[in-house]
């Protein structure tokens, strides 16, 4: 069963396909020898116009759709989950956020840059005492004149210890929080006051880094605000939207390639005189796994065609995340059982992706989340 998006899809997607197999492929060995992103990496992507590739094109963006940023997220997750965040890091959460919320001057200022590669963002939101629930954050900023002051502290900011700008999550008016009392703050690397006291390595990739960020009476100016005092809620939570889009096919992705890579193994490796493809319980790994990928494709390209279209994915977002997010850790599972010995030693591609896809259960808003964000929309 082969599903596509569309018919435009269909042609793009064994360019998509080619280019991470001859191209990121040997940096995806790299990544994993050294623990290190390669500039090569950046480049790469850079010359081939993938960096920014959502940004307007008065800007050097490439102005793609949803659907087809989300393709190359699934076909550029089989080969290493790194190459997603650097799509995200240029054309995700902020940046996409930038594009439509931002100033005239906050454009000017950044975009350009984001599809040279030469600024590269994070968001800032999570804290301590507040994950999945944005609207708890403590974070504040203060007015003063000419400015902003903040306080506070966010940890696990994906690619926050190394980006040059963040987009800040705080509070600006304690009592209307969600409602009028969140404010976002673009906030420049080297900015007095702003400081990365942690880096944390995850359960994935050695690669694969978060930042806590401690701002400490930290001035910004009125034109750091993004978008209008006050909306920092909604912006966030419509980058939220797309990025969760964005995971959902990193998932298929990354579940396709542990598929092919199970099936080429089971039929190459003998036991007891006979091939592991030979096995029932093998086959039934290798069923359940194609079925429940199948599902996930489905489900999420028709998300992905609602989006396209002009329809509000959020609650579609939601759920195609919870399922291809716990989709993709059963198929990792089993992919690990049928390679058994091979398949738990560092250097091998299903035992990075095991751990990999384990962070897609929690970042973007956990599966709990997911689904009391569902029940929420079914309840209302």
């Amino acid at each position: 069963m082969e599903l596509e998006i569309n018919a435009d899809m269909a042609e793009l997607r064994p360019v998509l396909r080619r280019f991470a197999r001859e191209k990121l492929e040997p940096v995806a060995l790299e990544i994993d020898r050294t623990g290190q992103i390669p500039e090569t990496g950046w480049a790469l992507l850079r010359e081939h116009g993938y960096l920014g590739m959502r940004l307007p094109e008065a800007y050097g963006g490439g102005e793609q759709g949803i659907d087809t940023y989300c393709l190359a997220w699934e076909e550029f997750s089989r080969s290493h989950r790194v190459f997603t965040m650097l799509l995200d890091y240029t054309s995700g959460l902020t940046p996409l956020a930038i594009a439509r919320f931002g100033s005239d001057a906050q454009k000017q200022r950044y975009l350009r840059n984001f599809v040279t590669g030469t600024e590269r963002a994070a968001f800032a939101l999570t804290e301590p005492g507040a994950g999945s629930d944005g609207a708890g954050i403590e974070t504040r900023a203060r007015k003063v004149a000419g400015g902003w002051v903040l306080n506070g502290r966010k940890h696990y900011i994906s690619g926050g210890h190394n980006a040059t700008v963040l987009m800040v999550i705080a509070l600006t008016d304690p009592e209307k929080r969600a409602r009028g009392g969140i404010s976002a703050f673009l906030v420049d690397r080297g900015t007095p006051g702003f400081d990365v006291t942690r880096i944390d390595t995850t359960i994935g990739s050695d690669a694969i880094k978060l930042g806590e960020l401690v701002f400490t009476d930290c001035f910004v100016p009125d034109e750091a605000v993004l978008g209008e005092v006050g909306s920092g809620f909604k912006v966030a939570m419509s980058s939220l939207t797309n990025g969760r889009l964005g995971v959902s096919c990193a998932c298929i992705g990354t579940a396709d390639r542990l598929l092919e890579l199970s099936v080429a193994y089971a039929k190459e490796r003998r036991t007891f005189g006979q091939p592991l493809s030979e096995r029932q319980a093998i086959q039934w790994m290798l069923a359940d796994s194609a079925t429940e990928l199948a599902h996930a494709r489905a489900f999420v390209y028709e998300a992905l065609r609602q989006a396209a279209s002009g329809k509000d994915p959020s609650e579609a977002a939601s759920m195609c995340k919870l399922f291809a997010s716990e989709m993709v850790g059963r198929v990792a599972d089993r992919a690990v059982q049928i390679h058994g010995g091979s398949g738990v030693i560092r250097g091998a591609i299903v035992e990075r992706m095991y751990r990999d896809v384990r962070h897609y259960r929690i970042g973007e808003g956990a599966s709990e989340i997911q689904r009391m964000l569902i029940a929420r929309s079914l309840l209302k």
